[in-house]
C-alpha cells in the first residue's frame, strides 16, 4: 500500500511539474510570435499572461497530461523490467513521448491544435522537454523512494 501511494505521488508531482512547464513553454512561444508582430510585450506581460495560463488550462491541459503521465510511465517501468540500465532514459522519453502524443493525437482526431504553440515543430518539442523533465523528476522521487524503504 504504502509503495503504490509513493507511486502516486511521484505520478502527481511528475505530472504537475511536466504540465507547470507546458503551460509556461506555451505561453511564451506565443508571447513571441505577438512579439514578433511588433508589440512589446514586457516582463509584467509575460508573468501576468504566464499566472493567467497556469489557472485557466488547469480544468483541461493538466487533466490531459496527467492522464497522458499515467498511460506512459507504466510502459517505462514495463521496459525498464527488460532494460533496467536505461531505466532514467526509459522515463524521459515515456514522458516526452507522451505529452508530445497528446498533441499528436488531438490534431490527427479533431483537425486543430488544443495549446497554439504546437503548430510548429519547435512548441511541440517544447512540450516534448516538458514531459521529458517530469519523467525525470518521476525516476528521481521513485529512486529516492525506493532507497529510503530499502534501509
Amino acid at each position: 500500500m504504502r509503495s503504490a501511494l509513493h507511486w502516486l505521488g511521484c505520478w502527481l508531482l511528475a505530472a504537475l511539474l511536466a504540465y507547470v512547464l507546458g503551460s509556461v513553454f506555451a505561453t511564451q512561444f506565443i508571447l513571441a510570435n505577438v512579439a514578433a508582430m511588433g508589440p512589446e510585450v514586457d516582463l509584467a506581460v509575460r508573468l501576468q499572461a504566464t499566472g493567467h495560463d497556469l489557472v485557466g488550462l488547469a480544468s483541461s491541459y493538466l487533466l490531459l497530461v496527467a492522464v497522458a503521465m499515467l498511460l506512459g510511465l507504466p510502459v517505462a517501468a514495463g521496459l525498464a523490467r527488460l532494460l533496467p540500465a536505461q531505466r532514467l532514459w526509459l522515463y524521459i522519453a515515456a514522458g516526452a513521448v507522451a505529452v508530445m502524443a497528446i498533441h499528436v493525437l488531438i490534431k490527427a482526431v479533431l483537425g486543430l491544435s488544443g495549446i497554439a504553440a504546437t503548430r510548429t515543430l519547435a512548441g511541440l518539442l517544447a512540450q516534448g522537454v516538458a514531459g521529458a523533465v517530469g519523467g525525470y523528476l518521476f525516476y528521481r522521487l521513485r529512486v529516492r523512494g525506493q532507497a529510503a524503504q530499502a534501509l
